[in-house]
């Protein structure tokens, strides 16, 4: 059976209005639209969602300065209340810096960052812990470690970014190796094109770690016609197709990322077997 993922945040609340300029993009409608986030999680949940992200991809020191921690907390107090009490909320460990350049990654160095983080995500209650959207391997094993530390369930998603070219598919088979014996126990591709996620599935899925596999990938080039301010039946039937696709290479967890929404988990819900 597949377990059917939510769709993204920020791109969702870019669709409905709400301002997520940089530096902290989604993180800003913590305080600015509390309801639509509330709002957007409610919808993914109709849609067939039973796991959700809470809004904590920015909600790190220094990107959100002081606030931080009240904007994390907050963040999965919207999640927790908008969901059904039986879904699990995750709390989202992401980059420190910019998710399309693994450049700037500060490495080791991001240790006590990912692990304060991590912990009030756990204190928080969160269910469990995604480190998500890393093109850094390195650093996405710092934080994988520190989210396991809290003996809290952990996943790891990795992503090639725009054009896919970020991390090839033996660095992806790789980065999986390493995050399953570090403790996680399911490893995603995630916000890498849609048509470009296969090969990545099947490098994970060959890595024959024994963890758990998935993907939520973005909808890519608004020509590939998938998503982005799209909610036509046309996009979503081909974001379907292609999420077989990965179902067939042994995933089973699956959901959406940028440019996608509700209407496409829902013809998720529709075409594929879910838990």
């Amino acid at each position: 059976m597949i377990t059917l993922l939510d769709g993204p945040l920020g791109t969702e609340l870019d669709a409905r209005g709400v301002s997520t300029n940089l530096p902290t993009w989604s993180a800003a409608a913590i305080d600015s639209a509390p309801d639509v986030i509330s709002a957007i999680h409610r919808d993914y949940a109709m849609a067939g969602a039973t796991v959700h992200t809470a809004n904590t991809f920015r909600t790190k020191r220094r990107t959100a300065g002081d606030q931080w921690t009240r904007l994390a907390r907050r963040a999965v107090q919207i999640a927790r209340s908008a969901v059904p009490a039986a879904h699990r909320v995750a709390g989202s460990i992401a980059p420190l810096e910019d998710c399309y350049r693994p450049d700037l990654s500060p490495g080791a160095a991001s240790r006590q960052e990912h692990r304060e983080l991590a912990q009030l995500l756990a204190d928080e209650g969160c269910d469990l812990l995604i480190c998500e959207t890393f093109p850094n391997v390195d650093e996405a094993i710092v934080a994988v470690e520190e989210a396991v530390a809290t003996g809290t369930t952990t996943w790891m998603a990795l992503t090639a970014g725009p054009t896919a070219d970020l991390l090839t598919p033996a660095a992806m088979a790789e980065g999986a190796r390493r995050a399953v014996d570090a403790g996680a126990e399911a490893v995603l591709v995630n916000c890498t094109p849609a048509v470009k996620t296969l090969r990545l599935v099947e490098a994970i899925a060959n890595a024959a770690t024994g963890a758990a596999i998935g993907a939520y990938a973005n909808a890519g080039e608004v020509d590939d016609g998938i998503g982005w301010k799209s909610s036509s039946v046309p996009a979503s039937e081909a974001y379907s197709k292609l999420a077989k696709q990965w179902v067939d290479a042994g995933a089973t967890l699956i959901g959406g990322c940028c440019g996608t929404g509700p209407a496409h988990i829902a013809r998720l819900r529709d075409v594929i077997a879910v838990d």
